[in-house]
């Protein structure tokens, strides 16, 4: 990771880059609106690789090789989606009966290694998970996010929504769950977790981190415990959850949601300035509790 710190990053930066992101411009005129910033020895390139994600060893929490998981790669058949889908399956070593899953949702990017790192961190909650990529058709995550996310805008969204569904099926009928499975999902995947909480009435719970909403008439159709992750700087996100809590509340539905003060869109991902220590481990605190709960 670069030398400048946290505190040295306007936030306009962080805001360019959640823009940039999220397909409000590209590569070059993220660059270009860079200079902007580039003042009191702060450069172009030190800021984008300050805020560009570091997949090093080092900002991985879990590793695929701990011997006390057993992490493969699987397909699963997704007819009304991408066709076939694969992902890694995380598997507590030691596990003596089914357990609990836990479906986890990738950003607008593919199965990066942030995400898979989650899974593991799932699995070593005392969960099975599965981290499907929907980049599968497209040959799957091709090693940067820059590129993952041009591939990723190229797949229907709606397609991709029943690629997880398929995919919460799979891990709810795997011989190593117990059936009852929950999700959790970043960004994109938190869209995601919510449409699956609109979507299907069978599953045990759904944990979206900032992301977007269901329409108002869909909240009529959660039948789901809902678990709302948010950061107070993300905007963006956050200015669609007053109508769609509105909507949850007036139809009676179940839900909590967690305001993070001080904290940017992303701050779970550790591989970025954007992450946030303490905000992180009380949200994945938080989380794991849920799943304790409901999957029970």
């Amino acid at each position: 990771m670069t030398d400048i710190s946290k505190p040295d990053i306007p936030q306009a930066v962080f805001d360019l880059y959640d823009d940039y992101c999220h397909g409000g411009m590209d590569r070059r005129a993220f660059f270009e609106r860079l200079g902007v910033f580039a003042v009191g020895g702060l450069t172009v390139s030190s800021l984008a690789a300050c805020v560009m994600p570091d997949y090093s060893e080092e900002t991985q929490q879990t590793s695929a090789k701990d011997a006390s998981l057993n992490v493969s790669n699987v397909t699963y058949a997704s007819p009304k989606g991408g066709g076939e889908i694969s992902g890694d399956l995380v598997i507590p070593a030691n596990a003596k009966a089914p357990l609990g899953g836990v479906l986890v949702i990738h950003e607008n990017r593919g199965l990066n290694p942030y995400i898979k790192d989650v899974a593991r961190r799932a699995a070593l909650a005392g969960y099975v998970s599965l981290a499907p990529d929907a980049l599968s058709p497209l040959g799957g995550y091709p090693g940067n996010d820059d590129d993952g996310r041009a591939l990723q805008r190229q797949r229907d969204r709606g397609e991709m929504l029943e690629d997880f569904i398929a995919g919460a099926e799979y891990l709810r009928d795997h011989p190593a769950c117990s059936g009852k499975v929950a999700c959790v999902g970043f960004c994109f995947g938190g869209a995601i977790s919510n449409l699956l909480a609109v979507r299907l009435p069978w599953l045990s719970g759904s944990v979206p981190f900032y992301g977007g909403w269901p329409t108002a008439e869909q909240a009529a159709d959660v039948q789901v415990p809902l678990m709302q992750q948010l950061a107070s700087l993300d905007t963006r996100v956050n200015a669609g959850w007053p109508a769609y809590e509105a909507a949850l509340k007036a139809n009676g539905k179940t839900y909590t949601a967690h305001m993070y003060e001080g904290v940017n869109h992303g701050f779970h991902n550790d591989t970025t300035p954007r992450f946030d220590p303490d905000a992180a481990a009380l949200a994945w605190s938080r989380t794991t509790a849920f799943f304790d709960e409901v999957l029970a």
